[in-house]
Parts: structure tokens; C-alpha cells; sequence
């Protein structure tokens, strides 16, 4: 009962924080033009991009098989592109990406695999893409520096990378640690989970293919909203949504809103206005890019419905069973996730 409050309470704080953001970006705009944009986007544009938003879940599913199969777990790729539709149907209906990822390895459970497997395979599939990520912003600082004029901008773009990079070596390199340190229970989960990274990332027998993924899966990203941004009449360039769409990425996965409304159109908004593109026609790429999600997660809706998983699933049997196993505690501290 208290873990159900808990959970209720949370989702209500993010829900109220969704509305929050969203009314105060939308009280400044010109709401008839943010209509305009909304109702008249070119309709072939936004087909393609939800056509690679779509494509995308290919690419994920790809990486994670690669994972899988590195961790010595078998995972036949429809299997596993099923299991991520689900999880992306899960992760529009509940409050926190978390929950999908919850419920993807409840599905490899199912299917024989052991709960350690299952978890260091999604919380390393996360952790891959946020490292696909931060080279991305990594690259995109030059470009940046010699386009945008806003000092402030920059700093803060640069920080947040730079955190990132900090971030991930201390991760990686936890294992060079002193012994007594290492041996800590607080830390030695993620010791492990970032030596396993590191093995994934620099010896695995498909690293390239591996890192090559993870930076596609937010290019393909990029592209779908210079898309959508064309699609609304937007002034936007394939090299301006190529350095300003991971940071706004970074920032939607960041579990303090539902699914990322709200904080995702304040990140379009103030990263796209740095290339000169107008509040209105950000915000309509933004909730574009929103619709898009919904869309495709309503596809795994739809696989979920006629899943044979179906009619043993729990909610509450999922999270207490992730919950159980030692190492959920990493997919919880990787929840900064790739998927807009």
C-alpha cells in the first residue's frame, strides 16, 4: 500500500511538472501560430519522420541483441525488436522509462533468461547510448562554438558534456580503484556493470558495430526532427539538428517529467532558438516529435495485446521481481535512456 502511494505521489509530481513546463513555454507564443504549425505540417515529412523514428527501433533492437549475445544470452532478433516495442508501449502509459525497461525484463524472464542477464543487458543498453550520446555533443562543441553567439548557451551545453565525460570515465574506470574501496557493496555493482561496459565498448568481437549503433540511434533522432522542423517551415540545418538535438535528447531523459513532456519542448525550444528558429515553430517540432513516440509506442501497444505474455503480466509482480534482483539498482541509476 505505501509503495502504491509512493508511486501515485510520484507520478503526480511529474504529471504536474509535464503541465507546468508546458504552460509556462506556451503562455509567451502566439498560440494560433503554434496551431498553424501543428495543423498544416507538410504530411510527407511527417511520415518520414516517423518512418525513422520507426526505423530506429530496428537499429535499438540490433544494439541490445549485440549486448545480449556478448552476456552469452541467445536473443532472436523478432523476439527481441517484440520485447522493445512492448517496453516502448509501457513506457507512454507509465510514469518513468524505468517501468519499460521493468516490463522488457520481465519478457526475457519469460523466456528462460536469469533476472543478473536481463538487467545488466538493458541497464548496459542504456549506458551505451548515453556514451553514443556524449560523443555526439563532444564532436558537435566546435560547430557550436563557431555558430552560436550566446556565451551563456555554450557554457551550459559545455558543462553538461563535460559532466557526461567525467561521468562516464569514472564509471569505467571504477575497477582502478583500492581494493577495500571496490569491495564495497554501495559501489561494487557498478564496478562490475562498468568493467562490463568498458569490455563491451573495447573488446567485444562487434565493438565497432556495437558504438557505431549507438551513435546512428541519435542521428536517426536528429534527422526525424530536421524533418519535422522543414515539415512546419522551420529555418533549421541538417548540421544545426545534428549538434543541438542530442542535448535536448540528454535533457528529455532526465526522469523528472511523463515521458518526457514538458522538459522536452523547453530543451527544443531553448537549443533550436539558438539557430534562430522561432518558439512557436520549436515547440510544434517538439510536440511533433512527441506525437511520433506516442505513435510508435501505440505499435507496441498493439503487439502487446495479441503477446502471449499478456495474461501472466503483472505490474506489481514486475517490480517486485526487478526490485529482488541485485542489480536493478543499475538500470535505476541509468535511466538516462536514448529513445526521444
Amino acid at each position: 500500500m505505501q509503495s502504491r502511494f509512493k508511486q501515485a505521489a510520484l507520478f503526480s509530481v511529474k504529471l504536474l511538472l509535464s503541465i507546468a513546463v508546458l504552460v509556462y513555454i506556451a503562455r509567451g507564443l502566439d498560440l494560433r501560430q503554434l496551431r498553424t504549425h501543428l495543423v498544416s505540417v507538410d504530411p510527407f515529412l511527417f511520415v518520414l519522420a516517423l518512418a525513422l523514428i520507426f526505423f530506429q527501433t530496428f537499429v535499438l533492437n540490433g544494439r541490445w541483441e549485440l549486448i545480449m549475445r556478448a552476456l552469452g544470452v541467445p536473443l532472436d532478433w523478432l523476439a527481441g525488436w517484440r520485447i522493445l516495442m512492448i517496453s516502448l508501449w509501457f513506457n507512454q502509459v507509465l510514469p518513468s522509462s524505468v517501468g519499460g525497461d521493468a516490463v522488457r525484463m520481465w519478457l526475457l524472464r519469460q523466456r528462460g533468461v536469469h533476472w543478473s542477464d536481463a538487467v545488466k543487458g538493458v541497464a548496459a543498453d542504456r549506458f551505451t547510448a548515453l556514451i553514443g550520446l556524449i560523443v555526439l555533443m563532444v564532436a558537435g562543441l566546435p560547430f557550436l562554438m563557431s555558430r552560436v553567439s550566446n556565451q551563456a548557451a555554450i557554457l551550459a551545453i559545455g558543462g553538461l558534456t563535460l559532466a557526461g565525460v567525467a561521468g562516464t570515465v569514472v564509471l569505467l574506470t571504477l575497477d582502478r580503484l583500492p581494493k577495500h574501496l571496490i569491495a564495497l557493496p554501495a559501489i561494487a555493482s557498478f564496478v562490475r556493470f562498468g568493467t562490463l561496459v568498458r569490455f563491451l565498448l573495447l573488446q567485444s568481437e562487434r565493438r565497432g558495430l556495437l558504438f557505431g549503433s549507438a551513435l546512428l540511434i541519435h542521428l536517426v533522432t536528429a534527422a526525424a526532427c530536421y524533418a519535422l522542423a522543414r515539415g512546419v517551415g522551420a529555418q533549421l540545418s541538417l548540421l544545426d539538428a545534428g549538434i543541438l538535438i542530442p542535448p535536448v535528447v540528454l535533457l528529455t531523459a532526465v526522469p523528472i517529467s511523463i515521458s518526457g513532456w514538458g522538459v522536452r519542448e523547453g530543451a527544443m525550444v531553448a537549443c533550436l532558438g539558438l539557430a534562430g528558429v522561432p518558439s512557436e515553430e520549436a515547440l510544434s517540432v517538439s510536440l511533433l516529435l512527441g506525437a511520433v513516440s506516442v505513435i510508435v509506442g501505440l505499435a507496441g501497444g498493439v503487439i502487446w495485446l495479441i503477446s502471449p505474455e499478456r495474461g501472466l503480466y503483472s505490474a506489481d509482480k514486475a517490480a517486485k521481481a526487478a526490485d529482488d534482483s541485485p542489480n536493478y539498482r543499475l538500470a535505476k541509476a541509468e535511466e538516462v535512456s536514448s529513445h526521444p
